[in-house]
């Protein structure tokens, strides 16, 4: 191919730098310079030469917001974080903001003093990781489960106020920069969205933030591009290259390399002034054009950052202070009851449809019968119902019972969801009109008798329909095994065609003589969908011990609780071994969390389960030692009385940070005993086993830190 000349070559970077300034003048700082059809003129320009001149094409160019579509079929490729996503804790009074302030002031060992924060509004939209290599965007991930998200790259090129190419004449562009934050939808934009949608004849968008979750996911930018979307970043997790002391740095910083920047974060000292700015943030909430249900302070010294750290599932240093839920009045048309996967019984509202903060709820929690009684709802009453973070809906209280006889009609107004083929109520649905609502003697879903636990009911019987098919949704879960391709629906056939008596079943789909062409048959699923599953199985099969535990469905054992025994125990052997005292002792599980894992592996029934899973070529990763060159690597260390150089949690994290894992008590497996003033019966304990003692001192020189000041 023919290089092209330099009078070329020259003619495409100006255009390019001239539409990056313009971009960025029109959609960041809304001052745009030229009229639309300048440049228009200028982009079908750059077009053209790029088109006759390839050997000139460029990633950054901004004819390449818009690329080719996946093919028919495809999914987005996953790719994992290199910094988790993680979560940051949700606050809902001031008491609660307040302790967290003091949960860091314990961690770092510092005096009661103000903290400096920057403070900036929690909008309700999809997250996403951009990734810049020498100043271009290479890669754009959502945030997934935190730890993998989706390759959207070539959506969210289409995003305007997205630089593709970073501006470094006020900031010189790093090496290598991932910045963090959000895809938004104004509120306006959706309005006018819809309403050309309604011209079309085609279903209006419900919410924001569901449109957005929607475009971002598409498989032809072009589609997306047609989509009035936004970025507002919130953090840089990594720069390489370029080194800052704040977030206040770091966010200069960002809008001198071209991102947007919304006016609304502050930089504030002391939590009376976080609180003060929440409360002004949720007083300008309807003002504000884009959707938010909180405000999110995090520490303005990156420093300090560095030393909380995080847990398993939220970083220490920050946290989003939520607004008062948004509520609404309906009215209570039935109470179904619910059978969960672990056969809980919980009875279900279902109301009047009713818009709740740009979302249509027609079902709300009721959490059990205690509740509802204590509410003293009735079949027909009006009631206050709100979304509890403005997510989950809940039935408040009674605005206005129902008198009288029911309406003409009220039997038509039960939703059709509650009712059979003939029409008729389904079993354990409470409808009719002032009618109280009691727990169901039998579970509406198999018949059997239900038994009460405490203020709670449950169906006892395993093989109950919705307990089955909840195990198995878990086992193929995210958190899990991830099986793309099976849901609830295809696990219910699976199921119906007698295909799964366990979830452990799943993984011997495909290892039977002629399974692929009798699954083939199944309704909707034919060749294409059966070898798609089986690859995936096959994908599957090497699973990491904690996603491992998480997929048995242990009560109370969540992704978090899950990481927690993988590392403490290395091996499912352990963990299936641990006594009730072993498992109390793990850092962060506690005593009920403990009985229940050591009651689960008691059964027959589940260690039959687990046989099962292993028998169809499931094989289980053992959790990385941390690293392998610190100080403390594969020890056990122990710390005694008050340390004063450095808090307990945060000895914890160094231990950890340097291959280390901390224990709670002394025993025969514990390798170093870390003794600070006024220690305890656990240094007698230590010199009868031969544990080696470190004073206080020692450890702060080892670990090479000193008590802060």
């Amino acid at each position: 191919m023919k290089k092209s000349d330099a009078a070329t070559a020259r003619r495409v970077r100006e255009l390019r730098e001239t539409i990056a300034r313009y971009d960025r003048l029109y959609y960041v700082e809304g001052t745009p310079e030229v009229s639309d059809a300048e440049y228009d003129r200028l982009f079908r320009e750059l077009k053209e030469l790029e088109a006759g001149h390839p050997d000139l094409a460029a990633a950054d160019s901004p004819t390449r917001r818009v690329g080719a579509p996946l093919p028919e079929g495809t999914s987005l490729a996953v790719v994992e974080h290199a910094v988790p996503m993680l979560s940051i804790d949700s606050l809902f009074t001031a008491d609660e903001v307040r302790e967290f302030e003091a949960s860091i002031l314990r961690f770092l060992k510092m005096e009661d003093r103000d903290l400096a924060w920057v403070v900036e509004p929690k909008f309700d939209g999809v997250s996403a990781a951009l990734v810049y290599e020498n100043g271009v965007l290479a890669r754009a991930v959502t945030r997934g489960d935190g730890v993998k998200g989706e390759d959207v790259t070539a959506n969210l090129r289409t995003v305007r106020d997205i630089p593709l190419a970073l501006d470094g004449s006020k900031v010189a562009v790093p090496k290598l920069l991932e910045v963090r934050g959000e895809v938004l939808m104004r509120r306006d934009a959706l309005v006018r969205m819809n309403a050309r949608r309604k011209e079309q004849g085609l279903e209006p968008f419900a919410n924001p933030r569901n449109t957005v979750a929607g475009a971002v996911r598409r498989n032809d930018p072009a589609e997306v591009a047609r989509y009035p979307l936004e970025f507002h970043p919130w953090s840089a997790p990594r720069i390489v290259g370029a080194d800052f002391a704040t977030q206040e740095e770091v966010s200069a910083a960002l809008r001198a390399w071209g991102f947007p920047d919304v006016g609304l974060a502050r930089r504030v000292v002391g939590l009376d002034a976080c609180i003060a700015y929440h409360d002004e943030m949720e007083a300008r909430r309807a003002e504000i054009p884009f959707d938010m249900d909180g405000v999110v302070a995090k520490l303005d010294r990156l420093d300090l950052r560095d030393r909380l750290g995080a847990t398993s599932r939220a970083t220490r240093w920050q946290y989003a202070h939520k607004f008062a839920a948004l509520e609404a009045s309906t009215v209570l048309r039935a109470i179904e009851t619910m059978v969960g996967n672990s056969g809980r019984l919980t009875p279900r509202a279902h109301v009047d449809a009713v818009e709740v903060g740009g979302i249509t709820v027609r079902h709300a929690t009721l959490h059990n019968a205690d509740y509802v009684a204590a509410l003293g709802l009735r079949i027909g009453d009006s009631v206050f119902l709100r979304r509890a973070g403005d997510v989950i809906p809940q039935i408040l209280a009674v605005a206005k019972a129902a008198s009288g006889r029911a309406p003409a009609g009220w039997d038509d107004a039960v939703p059709a969801e509650l009712r059979g083929a003939s029409g008729a109520i389904q079993p354990g649905v409470a409808w009719k009109w002032r009618d109280a609502y009691a727990m169901p003697a039998t579970c509406p879903a198999c018949g059997t008798a239900s038994v009460q636990e405490g203020k709670y009911w449950r169906c006892p019987n395993p093989e109950c329909p919705p307990q089955r098919i909840g195990r198995a949704l878990i086992l193929v879960s995210g958190d899990a095994f991830e099986i793309d391709g099976l849901g609830e629906k295809q696990i219910a056939q699976l199921y119906d065609a007698g295909y799964l008596r366990s979830p452990a079943d799943v993984f011997h789909l495909d290892r039977s003589e002629g399974a692929a062409s009798k699954l083939a048959e199944i309704d909707r699923w034919g060749a294409k969908t059966v070898a798609n599953l089986f690859a995936e199985l096959e994908r599957a099969r090497n699973i990491p011990l904690a996603r491992f535990l998480v997929s048995l469905a242990i009560p109370d054992v969540g992704p978090a609780t899950a990481k927690l025994l993988a590392a403490h125990f290395h091996s499912l052997e352990g963990v299936r071994d641990a006594t009730l005292d072993e498992l109390q002792h793990v850092d962060g599980v506690g005593p009920e969390s403990a009985a229940r894992v050591r009651g689960w592996f008691d059964s027959a029934t589940n260690l039959a389960f687990v046989e099962r899973l292993l028998a169809g070529g499931v094989t289980i990763t053992a959790p990385s030692a941390g690293s392998t060159s610190g100080v403390f690597s594969g020890q056990s260390v122990v710390f005694t009385g008050t340390l004063e150089g450095l808090g307990r949690a945060e000895a914890k994290k160094v231990v950890e940070d340097l291959g280390g894992r901390v224990g709670s008590d002394v025993s025969s497996k514990t390798n170093i005993l870390v003794v600070g003033g006024k220690p305890g019966s656990k240094a007698k304990r230590a010199a009868e086993l031969g544990v080696r003692v470190m004073l206080e001192p020692e450890f702060l020189e080892l670990v090479g830190r000193s008590k802060p000041a």
